[in-house]
């Protein structure tokens, strides 16, 4: 455990160094507020920017008002992690820890911005919870309840793990979504997940999933069905199921991020996640100055 507290740390401190080298300080914070919270009014001065004015007060024929806005800079960021059996899928490195291990990073970095974190861990039932606080202990005991989990299902339900964040969280958050989103019946409520919060979807896969190497016929494990399956690796049919399958779940993910202005990434268990967070850090400022630009 001390191994794997070690890593994520050096992971926080690099994806730091770098947002402030390559982004050259202006970035504060990938959890930084998603919007504008209405402050007050006051009166107008010259030079305001006439889009602030609040008609509806100035109407009342006591002068001219502006609208003043104030910066969301503390909110919670929500964990919500898929720890199904199809999670434990990967040759060097299975996605479940990989799940874990952005889950570790993404936490001690929210959790250094002063915001509440909170955990949810969801197979076909809860698996674990952890109500938001903040603190830097707090994000280091999720740590270790993450790696300590042993979950009691082996089945997949993405829909009910929705359904129970939306029905849990009351206040608008930043919901971090981790999953190899292999399900059905789902996509309805991940829009209504995107709606009401700041949802953050990062899905996890193996290159093997894609494309598995020609290898005859061979004996598969099924993790959720507890049952052997004989496939063979040299069909066509079954090499044409692979691919396509997971890029009909990616254009999905994709068009939901689109349509309900969340993020998506893609994430395989043998790459550097690092680059990939990063990456995602740039979207989300780019987003957040949509969203300024979109309140006047």
């Amino acid at each position: 455990m001390q191994e794997i507290l070690s890593k994520l740390r050096k992971y926080e401190i690099q994806i730091r160094k770098a947002v402030n080298t390559y982004m050259q300080g202006d970035f504060h914070s990938i959890f930084k507020g998603s919007g504008l919270e209405f402050s007050d009014v006051r009166d107008y001065l010259y030079g305001d920017d006439v889009r602030r004015i609040d008609w509806n007060v100035s109407a009342k024929g006591q002068g001219i008002f502006v609208k003043e806005f104030q910066e969301e800079k503390e909110q919670t960021v929500f964990f919500v992690l898929d720890v199904s059996a199809s999670q434990e899928i990967g040759f060097q490195k299975n996605k479940l820890n990989l799940a874990y291990e952005i889950a570790g990073v993404l936490a001690l970095s929210a959790a250094k911005e002063k915001n509440d974190i909170g955990l949810i861990c969801f197979s076909s039932q809860k698996e674990r919870y952890m109500k938001p606080q903040k603190g830097e202990k707090y994000a280091y005991e999720m740590i270790f309840n993450l790696f300590k989990l042993k979950p009691q299902s082996t089945q997949t339900d993405l829909a009910q793990m929705i359904i129970y964040t939306l029905q849990m969280l009351k206040r608008k958050s930043v919901v971090i979504l981790i999953s190899d989103f292999i399900g059905e019946n789902y996509e309805h409520h991940l829009k209504a997940l995107a709606q009401k919060h700041d949802l953050v979807m990062l899905q996890l896969f193996d290159k093997q999933e894609i494309r598995l190497p020609a290898m005859g016929i061979i004996p598969v494990w099924d993790k959720e069905s507890k049952r052997t399956i004989w496939v063979n690796t040299h069909s066509r049919d079954f090499k044409a199921l692979q691919k396509p399958r997971f890029e009909s779940i990616q254009q999905k993910l994709q068009e939901i991020a689109l349509k309900n202005n969340a993020n998506y990434l893609a994430i395989s268990t043998q790459e550097d996640f690092v680059p990939k967070l990063l990456e995602l850090f740039k979207k989300r400022k780019h987003k957040l100055k949509k969203n300024y630009a979109k309140t006047f």
